[in-house]
């Protein structure tokens, strides 16, 4: 049974994240925790997402809230750093707020930025960890996708492309242009009305999978199996969540009968000050288990009263849509 509107909202908290750097082309990030009988949950979509695209974030904060995680598997998941499109003198800066990782994932492919600028930051992350993936989010076209692929790799092999093209025939393409590469998709499975399109038309070698836009961490381990009768394994990733949002998405991991792959989940770098202290980082591996938010967090990063009434009345609208 869904919770009403009213049980949701009682005592939920709309925080205002500020970011250390530009990231997806934001500097501070929204989101709503909300508290149910199980711990606390994550409603956090973009404000740019309509409603219908939104209605699977609430039913993942409803699960987390209401239901709880599945149960685990492992205790520990390994986690990839995150480096944004940042200047490649900047890179040791950020791989130190991720001890331990032996994966990064580097953005690539920023408006405003040239291919030189995205070559010289994945050298420098390559000085210092050993497994580099790249992600495009959907910024190249085929062409640009292959020569820049063919100049990334020039240093040496690339774990994966998350995203290299928006469509999923692109994806197609580059895969048939780039067979030394291996495609993740996360958009054309994030924000498609069939998250299996993108693997039948043969776009994806990775699934990345994140919690809340598919509704929660069931709903991620049944697309998941799904997947693997493809053979297509999976990255649990984040959509930039909180430290709730993550334990969320940790928790998806640590279910997983096969983790191939080190996780998106280490974003909480990214994060000027997070809604909870951070987690223990062993060797590059995050701990699995609830979160609870830090008191003072929840006061210090209080959104104002304009935007806590917009995230109120935007819950209320997609509760609306919940089955």
């Amino acid at each position: 049974m869904v919770p009403s509107p009213d049980d949701i909202l009682d005592g939920a908290h709309v925080l205002s994240m500020p970011m250390r750097t530009k990231f997806r082309g934001i500097i501070t990030r929204e989101v709503m925790l909300i508290r149910g009988p199980a711990g606390w949950g994550e409603f956090s979509p973009f404000p740019e997402y309509d409603d219908a695209e939104s209605a699977p974030w609430l039913a993942s904060a409803i699960e987390a809230a209401w239901d709880g995680p599945p149960s685990p598997l492992r205790r520990r998941i390994p986690v990839n750093a995150t480096v944004p499109a940042v200047a490649a003198s900047d890179v040791a800066t950020v791989l130190s707020r991720s001890p331990g990782a032996e994966t990064a994932k580097v953005k690539v492919a920023e408006k405003g930025q040239t291919l030189a600028d995205d070559i010289a930051r994945v050298r420098a992350v390559r000085e210092l960890v050993p497994r580099v993936r790249v992600d495009a989010n959907g910024g190249w076209s085929v062409d640009d996708a292959v020569t820049a692929l063919e100049a990334l790799t020039a240093d040496g092999p690339l774990e994966y492309v998350e995203q290299p093209c928006a469509s999923v025939p692109e994806l197609v393409e580059v895969r048939r242009r780039v067979p030394g590469v291996r495609v993740a998709a996360d958009e054309s499975i994030r924000r498609a009305e069939d998250p299996m399109k993108v693997v039948r038309a043969g776009g994806a070698d990775i699934a990345v999978l994140k919690v809340a836009p598919l509704g929660g961490m069931r709903a991620l381990l049944e697309l998941a199996g799904e997947l693997g009768e493809y053979g297509v394994p999976v990255v649990v990733s984040s959509a930039l969540d909180s430290a709730v949002g993550i334990s969320a998405g940790l928790a998806a991991a640590a279910s997983l009968p096969r983790l191939e792959f080190a996780c998106g989940l280490g974003t909480g770098s990214l994060f000027v000050r997070d809604v909870a202290p951070a987690s223990e980082v062993v060797d590059g591996t995050y701990p699995v288990g609830s979160v609870e938010p830090d008191a003072q967090a929840l006061i210090e990063l209080d959104a104002d009263a304009e935007r806590t009434q917009w995230w109120i009345e935007r819950v209320r609208r997609c509760h609306a849509l919940l089955r």
